[in-house]
């Protein structure tokens, strides 16, 4: 997926190391983004906030403001996708990452052609959710035909949002990511059904399945969580070890 050179994604990198910085403004420009490169939280913030971007790269550890906490400032205004970027290689950092709502997030050193491929493929499930269901559901393997006209688990009064990307139970939504619906919105219409983590790197997430990226694991323990958070345990997102997924009765009940 190439950037039209005629309207080009825009890309918003907040990096404070300098010659990583110029590098990664160089080489997105080079493959036909429009990068704005800043270098402290504060001022991505601002940018982001009052331009228009289509993609938010940031570094956590940034002078002043960091990382997370212009994440946290930017969620409570824009849905803008954000990948985090970061030497910090703790499960720990990378959570706390994806519970403030990052989209993805890439360890450093990287090289410029997975960052690439990680951007394209959020490109993707951005033009993806602004599909109609109806056409949204062709893209995807749906055995069960019949779940798509059903915005409503009937069994259990959960609500899928598709225009907030979000679920409901009773009067509480979850407080679901793009790629949280998504992920979840797959597994809903394929219940009981195993669904493996290649496809559904491929399918959901956009990007081929790597062993030791474990972005699908947070994004399935953030949906368990925000789940249990709204009272909703009629059904459980379930590790099928050696497998995958699958969405099916919960053993509370």
């Amino acid at each position: 997926m190439n950037p039209a050179v005629n309207n080009p994604y825009r890309l918003l990198a907040i990096e404070d190391d300098p010659v990583l910085g110029a590098y990664l403004q160089a080489q997105l420009q080079r493959a036909g983004f429009e990068v704005r490169w800043c270098q402290n939280g504060q001022d991505g913030l601002n940018l982001a906030q009052q331009q228009p971007f289509d993609v938010v790269l940031m570094d956590i550890l940034l002078p002043g403001m960091n990382g997370l906490q212009v994440l946290t400032q930017l969620r409570q205004t824009h849905a803008l996708p954000v990948i985090l970027m970061s030497a910090l290689g703790a499960e720990a950092d990378r959570i706390n990452g994806f519970q403030l709502g990052a989209d993805d997030y890439l360890p450093k050193p990287f090289s410029m052609a997975e960052l690439q491929v990680r951007i394209e493929a959020i490109l993707r499930r951005v033009a993806l959710d602004r599909t109609p269901r109806a056409s949204a559901v062709a893209l995807d393997r749906t055995p069960r035909a019949s779940a798509v006209s059903l915005p409503v688990d009937q069994e259990s009064g959960l609500v899928f949002d598709d225009a907030a990307s979000d679920v409901r139970h009773g009067a509480q939504y979850a407080g679901l990511t793009r790629s949280e619906f998504r992920l979840l919105d797959t597994l809903y219409r394929n219940a009981d059904e195993v669904l493996s983590k290649a496809f559904l790197y491929q399918h959901v997430l956009q990007r081929g399945y790597a062993p030791h990226d474990r972005s699908l694991d947070m994004h399935i323990s953030q949906i368990r969580r925000k789940l249990k958070s709204i009272g909703y345990h009629a059904r459980e997102v379930r590790t099928v070890w050696g497998k995958g997924y699958v969405l099916s009765a919960s053993d509370a009940l």
